[in-house]
C-alpha cells in the first residue's frame, strides 16, 4: 500500500472513530434474541445506515461507500474498538446481499438490496432440514410451478433469527427427477415472505434460554417465479457461493476476535490472574491465534486486491476461525473455575474495560455459539475433508459403495 493510500485509510479511520465516539450507545443494548433487544439492535442498523457505515465496502447506488477493502477494515476495527452493538443484519450484509449482487437480477437488487442494508427488512437462511445438515443436498422442501408461481411445502430448522425475520432466502427442491439422478442437481434458490399465508414460525428455546433459532414450516405458500435467484434448478451453484461467503474471512472481523481477547484479558484480571503462569500462558495462546488470524486477512485482503481468486481460502478460514473463537471462550470458563460451571451473576465482570465487558452469562452464551459455530456453514470435519480433496489435491476419503 503506497503513502498515499496509507494516508487515505487513517484519515477514513479518523472519521469512522469520530462518528462511533458520538453514536455508539452510551449503555450497551439488551440482547437481540428477545424482541426489546432486537427492536433496539435493528433501530441501532439503520443510525449506521443513516450515516453511511451500514456496509463501506458495497456499491454507493445500494447505500454503501464504495470505500474498498483497506477502508472496509479499518471501519470494523474502529467498531469493535469502540464496543458498538453486536450487527443482527448478518442474513443480509454477509450473506444474501453479495448473493444478489452476483447472481441477482438488476430488478431484484433493486428491490432487496437497499432494505436489506438499512434493516427495514431482516433477511434469514432456509438451507438446513431435518436429516438435512451437512449433507444438504439431501433436502426435501418441494416448490412445485403452478402458473408463475411456486407452491412450496417443507420445513426448515436452525434458521438463525428466524423469529424475527421477515423474509427467508431458502434452498427448494424444483426438480424431484432430477435430484433422484443427481441430489445436487434440481435445487432453487428462493425468497420467500415470511408473512405469506402458509408459512408458521417456530422460535427454538436453546439450553441457555435465548431463542435466536427458529424451525419454518411451509404448506401450500405461493411464491412468485420472479423471486428465484440464479435460475431455476441452479440453486445448489448459489448456495455454494452462500456457503463460501459463510465460510470465508469477512474482512474486519478479526477485530472482533481481537476484542474478545481483550476481554478475556479483562477477565484474567478480574480473577486476580495478572501473575498466574497458566493463566498468562492460555491468554498467550488466544492472542497469537487472533495476531495470525488478523495477519491472515490484511494478506487475503492484498490478495483480493491484486485480483487473487480467494475460493480455496474459505474452508481453510472457517476451520481457523471456528477453533480460534472457541479456544477463547473454552479459555474464559476455564478461568471462571467453579463460577464458569453454571450461568452465574448477570452483571458485567467487574474490572474489564467497558468496552469489552462481557458478563458470566454472556461468556457462556459466547461459548456455546462457538461450538455451534463449528458445525454451521459445513462441519469443520466437512471443511477439513475439502481442504484435503479439492485444495491440497489429496486422495478421496473411502465412501461407502
Amino acid at each position: 500500500m503506497s503513502a498515499e493510500q496509507h494516508d487515505d485509510v487513517e484519515a477514513f479511520r479518523a472519521e469512522v472513530r469520530a462518528w462511533l465516539a458520538e453514536h455508539v450507545p452510551a449503555t450497551p443494548l439488551p440482547a437481540w434474541t428477545e424482541r426489546e433487544g432486537f427492536d433496539q439492535h435493528r433501530a441501532w442498523e439503520a443510525t449506521l445506515f443513516d450515516g453511511g457505515y451500514a456496509a463501506v465496502d458495497w456499491p454507493s447506488e445500494y447505500g454503501g461507500r464504495d470505500a474498498g477493502l483497506r477502508r472496509s477494515i479499518a471501519f470494523a476495527e474502529e467498531y469493535y474498538r469502540a464496543g458498538a452493538p453486536e450487527r443482527i443484519n448478518m442474513g443480509g450484509l454477509y450473506l444474501l446481499g453479495p448473493v444478489l449482487m452476483q447472481y441477482g437480477t438488476p430488478e431484484q437488487c433493486a428491490r432487496w438490496i437497499p432494505d436489506l442494508l438499512a434493516c427495514r427488512t431482516i433477511w434469514c437462511q432456509g438451507f438446513s432440514e431435518p436429516e438435512s445438515g451437512s449433507d444438504l443436498a439431501s433436502l426435501r422442501t418441494r416448490a412445485d410451478l403452478d402458473g408463475d408461481h411456486f407452491v412450496v411445502n417443507g420445513q426448515k430448522i436452525w434458521t438463525s433469527m428466524g423469529g424475527f425475520a421477515d423474509w427467508i432466502f431458502a434452498l427448494v427442491r424444483t426438480d424431484p427427477e432430477a435430484g433422484r439422478r443427481r441430489k445436487h442437481d434440481g435445487i432453487t434458490f428462493l425468497c420467500i415472505d415470511l408473512r405469506s399465508p402458509g408459512v408458521e414460525v417456530r422460535p427454538l428455546t436453546m439450553v441457555d434460554g435465548t431463542r435466536g433459532f427458529a424451525e419454518v414450516f411451509f404448506t401450500d405458500v405461493r411464491v412468485p417465479v420472479d423471486q428465484v435467484v440464479g435460475g431455476v434448478g441452479q440453486g445448489w451453484k448459489v448456495a455454494m457461493s452462500t456457503l463460501g461467503f459463510e465460510r470465508g474471512a469477512v474482512f474486519g472481523d478479526h477485530a472482533k476476535f481481537s476484542a474478545d481477547v481483550e476481554a478475556l484479558a479483562g477477565l484474567v484480571h478480574a480473577r486476580e490472574l495478572d501473575d498466574d503462569a497458566r493463566a498468562l500462558d492460555e491468554l498467550g495462546r488466544v492472542l497469537v491465534q487472533t495476531e495470525v488470524y488478523r495477519a491472515n486477512v490484511y494478506r487475503l485482503a492484498a490478495l483480493a486486491e491484486s485480483g487473487g481468486n480467494l475460493d480455496a481460502t474459505a474452508s481453510i478460514n472457517k476451520v481457523f476461525w471456528t477453533q480460534m473463537q472457541h479456544d477463547v471462550f473454552a479459555t474464559g470458563l476455564r478461568l471462571m473455575e467453579e463460577d464458569g460451571a453454571v450461568v452465574g451473576d448477570p452483571a458485567a465482570l467487574p474490572g474489564a474495560p467497558a468496552a469489552t465487558q462481557r458478563s458470566w452469562a454472556d461468556w457462556h452464551h459466547r461459548y456455546w455459539y462457538a461450538r455451534a459455530a463449528m458445525i454451521f456453514g459445513g462441519t469443520n470435519e466437512i471443511q477439513r475433508n475439502i481442504i484435503s480433496e479439492r485444495v491440497l489435491g489429496l486422495p478421496m476419503e473411502p465412501r461407502p459403495a
